[in-house]
């Protein structure tokens, strides 16, 4: 099990872990196009991301839409960590095909590469996400545990933002298991359920051990400050280096499970070496739940910049109210803890920020997308 494969592995998440498995002795190939959003124009000459892992991994310039760069990239491999996405919300509800194609007709390349051609890949770790469970999972005084739908623009023009379920009064927000609700409310979201149903459905009848992991929101020094469209503490660290204020949408006290990139580097590579993963669906995350305003104040208070700050009560369609990972599973089976706590993991990412030179703050622009395709109100 020498041999490991991180599609998108010049990434944030997949650059990270190529580094901790190379220290531990695996010999890293990594197949990335280098994608102009994150790395920006000259990815060879300037992205970190890049830089980190060059001459240090086999590294292939390609696409998981090309059945020639799969196979190039699948030779010699035992493990394949599958990393190599489209990633984020709201972009995705606007460039469906691009999602689709990269996303879910990618996997199916890999898939059927490995079913129609000889190979030595012995583990699939697959790269799911919280956002296949849409709106989580609460507790109703009334109905017991519930699994409300997507908020609509009904409500949420009106201020009221919180989730809503017939025949139940107000709800109480608990923790995501991996047995609850699949129910996406984005094209994101359902991209990712399809890349880890046909990972955890195809792999056994190969004799592949397929291992999912439904990552909450990464963070941590590495991530891409030059992408507007995912990325709340990298997008908020941007505007604010650049002087800029920060505008809140909802009423600020949407929720997220910020988890510190070691973190999952660390649980991602017990997925990968111990056979009590093999087979499984696990979630990552700090299993605590953290506000923007709180992410928002955190920033400012690190860099000691002071941007004005306002809760505009915007909302952007496909956007979710809360969502954190209940880890009783992880921890059961793969003994995972999480190490650092929110307040430990910003202080590393804000001194880290600190050292990079500040990137053309280009949200705006991505907001004006969106608004133009009615998805942002």
């Amino acid at each position: 099990m020498n041999n490991i494969l991180i599609t998108g592995g010049a990434g944030f998440i997949g650059s990270n872990l190529a580094l901790k498995l190379i220290s531990k002795g695996y010999t890293i190939t990594v197949l990335d196009n280098l994608s102009v959003q994150i790395h920006g124009d000259d990815a060879e000459n300037t992205s970190p991301l890049y830089l980190s892992i060059k001459d240090k991994v086999k590294f292939i310039k390609g696409s998981v839409t090309s059945k020639a760069d799969w196979q190039k990239a699948i030779k010699g491999q035992d493990v394949i960590v599958h990393y190599a996405a489209e990633t984020g919300t709201g972009q995705s509800m606007y460039e469906i095909q691009k999602y689709v194609d990269v996303n879910i007709n990618g996997t199916a390349i890999l898939l059927d590469l490995l079913a129609n051609e000889p190979n030595q890949v012995k583990k699939v770790v697959i790269a799911s996400s919280r956002s296949i469970y849409g709106e989580g999972k609460y507790k109703s005084k009334e109905l017991g545990f519930v699994y409300p739908k997507h908020r609509t623009a009904e409500y949420m023009d009106n201020g009221d933002f919180d989730v809503k379920f017939e025949g139940s009064s107000a709800l109480e927000l608990t923790a995501t298991d991996e047995d609850s609700k699949i129910h996406p409310s984005s094209v994101y979201g359902i991209t990712k359920q399809n890349q880890e149903q046909m990972i955890m459905t195809v792999c056994p009848t190969l004799g592949i051990a397929p291992v999912a992991f439904r990552y909450q929101n990464v963070y941590g020094p590495g991530q891409s400050l030059k992408n507007p469209y995912t990325g709340i503490l990298s997008i908020f660290s941007t505007q604010i280096k650049n002087g800029n204020g920060i505008n809140i949408f909802e009423d600020g006290k949407e929720t997220r499970d910020f988890v510190f990139i070691d973190d999952v580097v660390d649980a991602t590579i017990l997925g990968i070496e111990k056979e009590e993963a093999n087979n499984e669906v696990f979630n990552v995350g700090t299993g605590v739940p953290t506000d923007v305003i709180t992410v928002a104040n955190g920033l400012v208070k690190n860099y000691g910049v002071e941007v004005p700050i306002s809760i505009s009560g915007n909302y952007r369609l496909g956007d979710i109210r809360h969502n954190y990972a209940d880890l009783t599973k992880i921890k059961s089976k793969l003994a995972f803890e999480p190490k650092f706590t929110f307040e430990q993991g910003l202080q590393q990412f804000t001194t880290w920020v600190n050292t990079q030179e500040v990137q053309e703050d280009n949200y705006a622009k991505s907001i004006e997308e969106m608004k133009n395709k009615g998805l942002y109100k």
